[in-house]
């Protein structure tokens, strides 16, 4: 595994990650507490120490899988990540939470089912420039840092190109950026990456393998389950993506080359990308994600130096 630091934090964190929105059953499958430990024992053997989770992953759901594994020690080799914002109420359906004493609940809520004293990123999850701005919340989040109970902030972008929040993540104290950001969506680009790197940022790239689409184990006309995230998006759409993933496996992939593997490492060449944070529904899909350490190069500027 290589190893990058995220943004002011300074924290040691691979450059694959593990994102668990799957575990909430919100993408074709419920999962077993066993079937975690599974993932995770995987995740811990290749080297994977970022989980990244929220509240809203089914009803606390993730975060209390994960809490179960953790549960059993070694919660100092991991780096947790979850967010708030949100109510889970069933499948897509969720309600906003934004007033302080909202996120107050939320946070001790994530402490108790993850089973820690502490989250190392706490982050905003896609809310509203007029949630966002809200200084009551900001100065109940900074107290719970000053308590031990977060140990860093982050801003998880719900547009692409939400440059107010970006911009202000340095006013409100929070040092990393989550987006979404792969070969089908470059947005991030044009203004969000350039004010990262202007403020030293860590970025979590999300939906890096574009929600499975640049697996390239899915053609035109794919058909997915009742209980698939994938199920509410637009047909039309998702079809001109497929479509867009036959000619990208076609002209930029090398011939014989994994193409998830290349879409992972695709999107870890980018200066202001730190890490991603790829989904996994077994074992064999984070070993999948892993091997894409292999095409990453070590001379980005926030690889891992041991005397930071």
């Amino acid at each position: 595994m290589k190893f990058r630091r995220l943004g002011a934090t300074n924290m040691k964190v691979s450059v694959i990650g593990l994102g668990t929105w799957q575990f909430g059953g919100e993408w074709g499958k419920s999962y077993s507490q066993q079937e975690v430990n599974g993932i995770l024992d995987q995740a811990k053997a290749l080297g994977i120490n970022l989980l990244d989770t929220a509240e809203c992953y089914g009803d606390h759901l993730s975060e209390s899988l994960i809490g179960g594994y953790l549960r059993e020690g070694g919660r100092e080799d991991w780096v947790v990540a979850t967010k708030f914002g949100h109510k889970f109420h069933g499948h897509l359906e969720r309600t906003q939470q934004w007033t302080a004493a909202d996120v107050q609940e939320q946070l001790d809520s994530s402490l108790k089912a993850l089973q820690t004293d502490y989250i190392d990123l706490y982050q905003f999850h896609s809310g509203t420039d007029e949630m966002f701005d809200n200084d009551e919340l900001w100065t109940l989040l900074d107290k719970q840092v000053q308590a031990g109970k977060i140990r860093h902030l982050g801003i998880s972008i719900g547009s692409n190109d939400n440059l107010h929040q970006t911009s202000s993540a340095s006013r409100v104290n929070a040092k990393a950026i989550q987006v979404v950001y792969n070969r089908l969506d470059r947005l991030p680009e044009n203004r969000v990456f350039p004010s990262c790197q202007d403020q030293d940022l860590g970025v979590l790239a999300r939906v890096p393998l574009a929600s499975g689409y640049l697996s390239g184990k899915y053609k035109p006309g794919a058909v997915f389950a009742e209980n698939d995230v994938r199920r509410s998006h637009d047909a039309a759409k998702t079809a001109e993506k497929l479509r867009s993933v036959e000619q990208i496996q076609r002209n930029e992939v090398p011939e014989g080359m994994d193409m998830a593997k290349w879409a992972l490492a695709w999107v870890l060449k980018h200066d202001a990308v730190t890490c991603v944070i790829p989904g996994c529904k077994d074992e064999a899909q984070v070993a999948a994600n892993a091997a894409a350490v292999d095409y990453v190069a070590d001379t980005h500027p926030q690889a891992w130096k041991e005397q930071e």
